[in-house]
């Protein structure tokens, strides 16, 4: 689909982002005065909420060029919707309702009795969130190992950035199924690493992941497909939002849990990451109207390395602690590095133009 022109500048498009920071971290600064009554408490409180924000920015580059990726092909309508209701959920959603049902189920509690769990004991709150992270991990890490793997087992995916790994994925994606089949192989194997006991928690929860990600895609293979005609239906309609949500909440695992090892305030961590929420809902919104993915050949690799990357992260943190921070400046780093190949590209590209350009007019003269 042909993206609509926009003059709209680099600094515009981070706006409402710039709005949402300025509100968020002065309620930070109310809360901690609120729970401290001091101003170096309140200082403290908007530091956290400061550093959760670029927590999530970082965990997210890749997020907002993979949904810009899926936008682009998306009609207009359900852009809007994407961006309007579909950031709603996400800050929202995953931000603050999925912390919450999270001590629901672990707990056996109700709603209200986990929000005032929440704000009177944060810390029995963030143990129960701590020991559900390994079901969240290997639930998330599969469902995005999958969203990588699909991308790069693709028999029609003739733009290869690492053309020795990619070109052999790209030609045995001919065989039916071979990305599950990997994951599945992955999930076991890795399972053995693990106690009895979490490795059955591990098995069981990727098993899901797996199985979440088979059905909204046919969910919403058969949505569109019934919206649209078949030739049409790749534009994307309600099932492709669903896609969208999904692979978001995949992506809001890690940052939700991780924000816990810097504050247990639940309502601290949904400003911080909130706020970070704007700052993708921002740079997704740049990446389609200006068209940069397809300016920039790489940089969609560049972020499905990413994500396969912090999959295979999600694993291993039922393992091991692995800081957050390295996570995103990994994803971060591999993007910038997808964005410079891509850079050099162009500029080999403009420079063979020019070279055929004056080799043309050269003929023309000698003629």
């Amino acid at each position: 689909m042909t993206q609509p022109q926009t003059h709209t500048t680099t600094i515009g498009y981070f706006k409402w982002a710039f709005i949402v920071t300025a509100i968020g971290l002065v309620l930070g600064a109310w809360l901690g005065w609120q729970s401290t009554g001091t101003i170096g408490g309140m200082a403290a409180v908007f530091f956290i909420c400061t550093v959760l924000a670029v927590l999530e920015i970082s965990l997210s580059f890749d997020n907002a060029i993979v949904n810009a990726n899926k936008l682009k092909d998306m009609t207009p309508e359900w852009q809007h919707r994407f961006l309007t209701w579909g950031i709603i959920i996400a800050v929202f959603g995953m931000r603050i309702v999925f912390p919450l049902l999270i001590v629901v189920i672990a707990a056996g509690i109700g709603p209200i009795d986990a929000i005032v769990l929440a704000a009177s004991k944060p810390e029995e709150y963030a143990r129960i969130m701590n020991d559900a992270h390994l079901p969240i991990a290997a639930f998330g890490g599969t469902f995005l190992m999958m969203v990588g793997l699909t991308y790069f087992f693709d028999h029609e995916k003739d733009v290869h950035w690492i053309s020795w790994v990619e070109s052999k994925m790209a030609r045995f994606a001919t065989i039916k199924g071979i990305e599950i089949a990997f994951v599945l192989a992955l999930i076991l194997g890795f399972s053995t690493l693990l106690d009895p006991a979490d490795a059955h928690t591990f098995v069981y929860s990727g098993i899901y992941g797996l199985l979440t990600f088979l059905v909204v895609e046919v969910v919403g293979g058969l949505l569109d497909a019934s919206q649209q005609t078949m030739s049409a239906a790749a534009k994307g309609g309600f099932g492709a939002f669903l896609y969208l949500e999904v692979l978001d909440a995949s992506f809001s695992f890690d940052g939700v849990i991780g924000a816990f090892a810097l504050t247990q305030n639940l309502f601290v961590i949904a400003i911080g990451l909130g706020i970070g929420a704007m700052y993708v809902r921002s740079m997704t919104i740049m990446l389609v109207e200006k068209g940069t993915l397809s300016e920039y050949r790489y940089l969609e690799h560049g972020a499905f390395y990413a994500i396969l990357i912090l999959s295979v992260v999600m694993y291993f943190q039922t393992l091991v602690h692995i800081p957050e921070v390295i996570t995103g400046l990994g994803g971060a780093a591999l993007i910038g590095i997808s964005l410079w190949s891509s850079i050099r590209y162009n500029k080999r590209e403009r420079e063979a133009e020019l070279g055929g350009e004056t080799n043309h007019g050269h003929a023309r003269v000698e003629a």
